[in-house]
């Protein structure tokens, strides 16, 4: 589901931005690579915005939740789901340096407009056959501010050549297989009579 959301989020805001009378100017893609000597991946960066996977990690408040179902009077017991939070950079590598500006304050506006996506209220590409599988989603997407030092601990990650840029945390992404590790038989009836302590 990582690859859905960020094809997701890349295509609305593309559409957003061609609905502003902008250029459809983000690619997902690794920010790392702009000065890559693979003339294919850098030139995919050429005068575009870079959506970038940074991180993620696990919603630790979610995690020990049981996870079961009932099928055909039977029990079925799977490993929990995991959610996750991603933190998305946005990199703005355009030729003109006010135009990355522009885009970078549009992209904050779109999701200032709309933080919460589901399946209902936002439309992408489903003839694409990567994004033909998915199911109900749910999620949102929140502004980041790093500190100083985390910014530039991220740059210097990244290659050390700081772009105009912004951060978001998109959270609560759930990842499940569909594999069950148990099966039970539902308690339908107990037999036997309960026991009380005499008092003495």
């Amino acid at each position: 589901m990582v690859f859905e959301v960020i094809q997701i989020i890349a295509e609305q805001v593309n559409n957003y931005l061609d609905e502003i009378g902008l250029e459809k100017t983000v690619v997902a893609e690794n920010i790392a690579f702009l000065e890559s000597q693979n003339e294919t991946v850098s030139g995919n960066l050429e005068d575009k915005v870079a959506l970038t996977l940074i991180n993620l990690d696990e919603e630790a408040t979610l995690k020990n939740f049981p996870n079961h179902s009932v099928e055909n009077a039977k029990t079925i017991y799977k490993n929990s789901v995991i959610n996750l939070n991603l933190y998305l950079l946005f990199s703005a590598n355009r030729n003109i340096y006010i135009n990355s500006l522009n885009d970078i304050s549009k992209i904050i506006a779109f999701f200032q407009g709309k933080r919460l996506f589901t399946q209902a209220n936002t439309i992408y590409n489903r003839n694409n056959i990567a994004m033909a599988n998915i199911d109900d989603f749910r999620f949102s997407v929140e502004l980041y501010t790093p500190t100083f030092e985390e910014l530039n601990y991220i740059w210097g990650t990244l290659g050390g050549k700081q772009l105009p840029s912004a951060l978001y945390k998109v959270s609560m992404i759930q990842i499940e297989r569909n594999i069950a590790q148990a099966e039970g038989q539902l308690i339908s009836k107990f037999k036997g009579l309960t026991k009380t302590k005499e008092q003495s």
